[in-house]
C-alpha cells in the first residue's frame, strides 16, 4: 500500500475517535480482570500499530507481529473468552467496540502530540525487538504507559446480609431495561 493510504487510514481512525469521544470508563472498587494481561498486550499491539501507521513503520510492526504471533494469538483467545463470558451474545460487538475505541484513544494521543509523537513512540519498536520471551512481552506491556479506552474490571456482588427472622418467601425480581 502507498503511504497516502496508510495516512488516510490513520486519519480515519483519529476522526472516529474524535466523533466517538473515546472517554475512559470510571473504575469502581473492583479487582483487575483475569484478562488484565491480555488487555495490556492488546493495548501494546494497538499502540505499535498506530505508531506504524502514523510514522511509516509498517515493516517494524510486521516484524513485531511475526516475532510474537503465538503470544498475540493466545492473548486474543483470552480476550475472546473474556468478552464471551462478560457479554454473551453481544460479545463480538463489544470486542469490536473495544478494539475500535482502543485505536481511537491512541490515535487521539498521537494527534495531540503532533510531530513529537513519532519521536516519542518509535523507540518502542527497538525495545520490543530485544525482548526474548513472551513473559518479557507481558511484563513490558504492563510496565508501559499504554492508553486504554476503559477499565476492564471484575466485580463481585456484595455479600448478602445475614438472614432475618422475616418470612423466607421467594423475592420477586423486577427486570428493567
Amino acid at each position: 500500500m502507498s503511504m497516502s493510504i496508510w495516512r488516510a487510514g490513520a486519519a480515519a481512525l483519529a476522526l472516529m475517535g474524535l466523533v466517538n469521544g473515546g472517554q475512559a470508563l470510571a473504575a469502581g472498587p473492583c479487582s483487575p480482570s483475569p484478562a488484565h494481561e491480555a488487555f495490556d498486550v492488546q493495548g501494546l499491539k494497538s499502540e505499535l500499530m498506530v505508531t506504524a501507521l502514523s510514522c511509516g513503520a509498517q515493516d517494524r510492526y510486521n516484524s513485531f507481529v511475526m516475532k510474537f504471533r503465538t503470544k498475540l494469538a493466545s492473548e486474543e483467545h483470552v480476550l475472546n473468552s473474556y468478552f464471551n463470558s462478560t457479554y454473551g451474545r453481544n460479545s463480538q460487538r463489544q470486542h469490536d467496540d473495544y478494539i475500535t475505541q482502543l485505536a481511537n484513544v491512541q490515535s487521539e494521543r498521537g494527534l495531540k502530540s503532533g510531530t513529537a509523537f513519532c519521536q516519542q513512540r518509535m523507540s518502542m519498536f527497538d525495545e520490543v525487538q530485544v525482548l526474548d520471551s513472551t513473559a518479557d512481552l507481558s511484563n513490558y506491556a504492563q510496565a508501559k504507559d499504554i492508553l486504554q479506552p476503559a477499565s476492564y474490571l471484575t466485580c463481585t456482588a456484595p455479600n448478602r446480609p445475614a438472614a432475618s427472622t422475616r418470612s423466607r418467601a421467594p423475592a420477586r425480581r423486577t427486570v428493567r431495561s
